[in-house]
C-alpha cells in the first residue's frame, strides 16, 4: 500500500561519514529498527537531556503522504559519535557538512492515495450491501458521489456541505451526458446537493440505505459534534453509516504536522477516543460498530494503527413505521443548490423512444432481408452476388422465428410490410416493452403501421427512384 523513497543528498559526503563512523552507523541503524528517536538519545546519552526539536522544514503532506524524518537520525548519530571518541561541536546540527544539510528523508507514499482508497471502501460497501439510496455527508468537491453514481444499484444520491461554492465548481460532473439520453438506463438516479449543516435536521435527508462522513467529523465545533450522533443516527437512522476521521497517533510520522493535519481540523483522535465515542453512539442508538480503516503503517509499527480510522456502524433493528413518523420535522432547513434527473426507461417519454427507436431498426433489417430474396431472382448477376452475401447471420435467425404465416413479411405493391409479432419476438424489442399489447401502445402514432395495425409499412416507391 505504500513505498518508500529517498529524496536527494550528497552521496560522496554520505559515503565519507558512513566510512569514518561504519560500526556507530550499523549500531544505530540496528537501535533505530526498534526503538524511537528519543530512546536512542537516552540510550547513547544517559542521564542527559536530549534537546532535538522535530525538523519542521519539511512541507506538510497532510494525508495522501507520510514521512519518516531521519534528519533527527542524522543529529543523534552525530551526538552519539562522542562516545566514540569523535569530535563534535556542542551543538551537533552545526557540525554537519554543508553538502549533507540536504534532506534526507523516507516517504511512506499511498498508493493509490488515500483519498481514493476512502472513496473505494464505500464502493466496496456499497457492491456488497446494495443500497438504493445513498447520502453523502460534508461532499465537498462531489467526488465520491460521482463515482457512486456509476454502481447501478443506487437510484437516488445526495450531498451535503456547509460550503456551497465548493459543491457548485464540480457539481456540473454529476449531470447527464449526451449518451445518456441516448441510450437511457433501466435504472432510474436522481443526485441532489443541499446547502447546510450536519448539526441540523431536514426531512429530506429521510430515508437513505447508506450515509458517509468522511473526514467530516474533526471539522466540526464542540457544539455541532454534540448534535451530529442525533441527527445522523436519531433522525436520519440510516441502516448504515460510515464515518472515517484521522488518527492522531499516525501524526507522528507525518513531517511538518506539529498539531493537526488541517487548519480546520478542530481535533484529531487517537484509536481509544474515536473507538470510545462510536461505542457510545452505538449503544444509545441500537447500532452495532466495526472498527477499521485505510493507510497502511510502516511494518513494525502497526500499533500506532491506520492513517485513516473508520467506523462502520449497522443498525441493529429495522424501523418501525411509527418510529420512521414519530418527532420528524417538516420544515425544511436545508438549500437545494443542485438536482439532476438521469433519463430513465423507467420513464416512459424515455421508454417511447427507445422503443421506437428499437422497432423502426430491426423492421428495415427485415425489410432489407425480404428485399435482398427478391432480387435473387433478378437476372443481374452483380445484383445477385450482393444479394447472397447480405445479412446471411440474420436471415437464418428471422427464418427461426417466422413459424407462423401472419408473422411473414411480404411486400404489396409499393409498400413492404413487417408484422409487429416478428418484430415483437427479437429479445431486445421484447425485453424493452415487456407485453405486446405495451409494443402496440407504445408506437402508436408515432410509427407507420398498416389498415389494421398488424405491421410496420415502408413505402419502396421513393427508395427505386433514387437507386
Amino acid at each position: 500500500m505504500f513505498s518508500f523513497l529517498l529524496s536527494p543528498c550528497s552521496y560522496a559526503a554520505a559515503c565519507s561519514l558512513r566510512h569514518k563512523f561504519a560500526s556507530v552507523w550499523k549500531r544505530l541503524h540496528e537501535t533505530l529498527q526498534k526503538t524511537s528517536i528519543l530512546d536512542v538519545c537516552a540510550l547513547t546519552h544517559p542521564g542527559r537531556h536530549c534537546k532535538w526539536q522535530h525538523n519542521s522544514a519539511f512541507p506538510l503532506c497532510g494525508v495522501e503522504s507520510t514521512a519518516l524524518d531521519t534528519a533527527a537520525a542524522r543529529r543523534t548519530c552525530m551526538r552519539s559519535a562522542e562516545i566514540f571518541g569523535v569530535q563534535c561541536k556542542k551543538h551537533c546540527q552545526n557540525t554537519m557538512d554543508k553538502n549533507f544539510q540536504e534532506e534526507f528523508t523516507q516517504i511512506i507514499k499511498f498508493e493509490p492515495p488515500l483519498y481514493k482508497q476512502r472513496y473505494q471502501f464505500v464502493k466496496d460497501l456499497v457492491e456488497k450491501y446494495k443500497p438504493k439510496k445513498v447520502a453523502d455527508l460534508g461532499c465537498a468537491d462531489c467526488s465520491l458521489l460521482w463515482m457512486l453514481k456509476f454502481c447501478r444499484c443506487i437510484e437516488v444520491l445526495a450531498g451535503l456541505d456547509i460550503c456551497a461554492n465548493i459543491m457548485k465548481e464540480k457539481m456540473h460532473t454529476l449531470s447527464p451526458l449526451p449518451v445518456d439520453y441516448f441510450q437511457p438506463s433501466e435504472r432510474s438516479l436522481t443526485v441532489t446537493l443541499h446547502h447546510g449543516s450536519v448539526a441540523h435536521k431536514d426531512p429530506c435527508m429521510l430515508g437513505f440505505d447508506l450515509v458517509t462522513c468522511l473526514e467530516l467529523i474533526e471539522h466540526l465545533e464542540e457544539s455541532e459534534l454534540k448534535k451530529f450522533p442525533e441527527v445522523v443516527f436519531g433522525f436520519m437512522a440510516p441502516r448504515i453509516v460510515v464515518i472515517s476521521t484521522p488518527n492522531c497517533e499516525f501524526n507522528a510520522l507525518l513531517p511538518g504536522v506539529k498539531l493537526y493535519r488541517h487548519p480546520d481540523h478542530k481535533f484529531e483522535w487517537s484509536q481509544a477516543q474515536f473507538q470510545s465515542w462510536a461505542l457510545e453512539i452505538a449503544r444509545c442508538y441500537d447500532y452495532s460498530v466495526e472498527f477499521t480503516g485505510v493507510g497502511q503503517p510502516p511494518t513494525g509499527m502497526e500499533k500506532i494503527g491506520f492513517c485513516t480510522q473508520i467506523g462502520v456502524f449497522v443498525r441493529k433493528y429495522p424501523q418501525t413505521g411509527e418510529s420512521v413518523q414519530s418527532e420528524k420535522p417538516t420544515e425544511a432547513v436545508y438549500k437545494t443548490v443542485f438536482k439532476a434527473v438521469y433519463p430513465s426507461l423507467k420513464d416512459e417519454k424515455y421508454l417511447q423512444n427507445a422503443v421506437i427507436r428499437e422497432v423502426v431498426f430491426t423492421a428495415q433489417i427485415i425489410k432489407h432481408r425480404l428485399m435482398s430474396k427478391r432480387e435473387e431472382y433478378s437476372d443481374d448477376p452483380e445484383r445477385k452476388s450482393r444479394s447472397q452475401s447480405s445479412m446471411d447471420c440474420f436471415s437464418d435467425y428471422l427464418e427461426k422465428l417466422v413459424v407462423e404465416k401472419n408473422m411473414e413479411p411480404f411486400v404489396s405493391g409499393n409498400e413492404v410490410y413487417v408484422p409487429l409479432a416478428t418484430i415483437f419476438s427479437f429479445p431486445k424489442v421484447k425485453r424493452l416493452c415487456g407485453t405486446f399489447e405495451k409494443l402496440c401502445k407504445l408506437i402508436a402514432g408515432k410509427v407507420t403501421l398498416s389498415s389494421d395495425g398488424s405491421a410496420v409499412m415502408f413505402n419502396i416507391e421513393h427508395e427505386n427512384e433514387e437507386n
